[in-house]
Protein backbone atom coordinates (compact mmCIF):
# COMPACT_ATOMS: atom_id res chain seq x y z
CA UNK A 1 0.00 0.00 0.00
CA UNK A 2 1.33 3.41 -0.97
CA UNK A 3 2.22 5.95 1.69
CA UNK A 4 0.35 8.94 1.82
CA UNK A 5 1.97 11.99 0.32
CA UNK A 6 3.26 14.48 3.21
CA UNK A 7 4.15 17.25 0.99
CA UNK A 8 1.89 19.83 2.65
CA UNK A 9 3.11 19.12 5.97
CA UNK A 10 6.64 19.00 4.72
CA UNK A 11 6.63 22.46 3.14
CA UNK A 12 5.35 23.72 6.42
CA UNK A 13 7.58 22.51 8.15
CA UNK A 14 10.65 23.38 6.10
CA UNK A 15 9.16 26.95 5.36
CA UNK A 16 8.94 27.70 9.20
CA UNK A 17 11.72 26.08 9.57
CA UNK A 18 13.81 28.56 7.74
CA UNK A 19 12.01 31.36 9.07
CA UNK A 20 10.11 32.15 5.65
CA UNK A 21 6.34 33.41 5.76
CA UNK A 22 4.28 32.32 2.83
CA UNK A 23 4.71 35.78 1.12
CA UNK A 24 8.61 35.04 1.15
CA UNK A 25 8.16 31.99 0.19
CA UNK A 26 6.37 32.77 -2.88
CA UNK A 27 8.20 35.68 -4.48
CA UNK A 28 11.26 33.13 -4.56
CA UNK A 29 9.21 30.97 -6.19
CA UNK A 30 7.31 33.37 -8.55
CA UNK A 31 3.75 32.58 -6.82
CA UNK A 32 1.08 34.55 -5.04
CA UNK A 33 1.13 33.74 -1.48
CA UNK A 34 -2.57 32.28 -1.77
CA UNK A 35 -0.62 29.60 -4.14
CA UNK A 36 1.74 28.62 -0.98
CA UNK A 37 -1.26 28.68 1.24
CA UNK A 38 -2.92 26.12 -1.01
CA UNK A 39 -0.07 23.94 -1.30
CA UNK A 40 0.16 23.75 2.77
CA UNK A 41 -3.64 23.18 3.11
CA UNK A 42 -3.50 20.52 0.66
CA UNK A 43 -5.78 22.25 -1.69
CA UNK A 44 -3.94 22.44 -4.53
CA UNK A 45 -0.11 21.08 -5.58
CA UNK A 46 3.09 22.16 -7.52
CA UNK A 47 3.69 21.43 -10.80
CA UNK A 48 7.19 19.72 -11.23
CA UNK A 49 9.36 22.53 -12.21
CA UNK A 50 8.14 24.15 -8.74
CA UNK A 51 8.50 21.41 -6.87
CA UNK A 52 12.29 20.96 -8.48
CA UNK A 53 12.43 24.63 -6.66
CA UNK A 54 11.58 24.25 -3.91
CA UNK A 55 13.73 21.62 -3.06
CA UNK A 56 16.67 23.97 -4.22
CA UNK A 57 15.60 26.71 -1.84
CA UNK A 58 15.17 24.01 1.28
CA UNK A 59 18.26 21.52 0.06
CA UNK A 60 15.75 18.83 -0.20
CA UNK A 61 15.07 15.86 -2.31
CA UNK A 62 11.82 15.00 -3.83
CA UNK A 63 11.48 11.88 -1.67
CA UNK A 64 12.04 13.78 1.40
CA UNK A 65 9.76 16.54 0.62
CA UNK A 66 7.16 14.05 -0.85
CA UNK A 67 7.42 11.24 2.01
CA UNK A 68 7.57 11.38 5.80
Amino acid sequence: MARPVKFPENLRKLRKSARLTQAMLADKLGVDQRTVSAWENGIAQPNFETLAAICDIFGETFDSLLSD
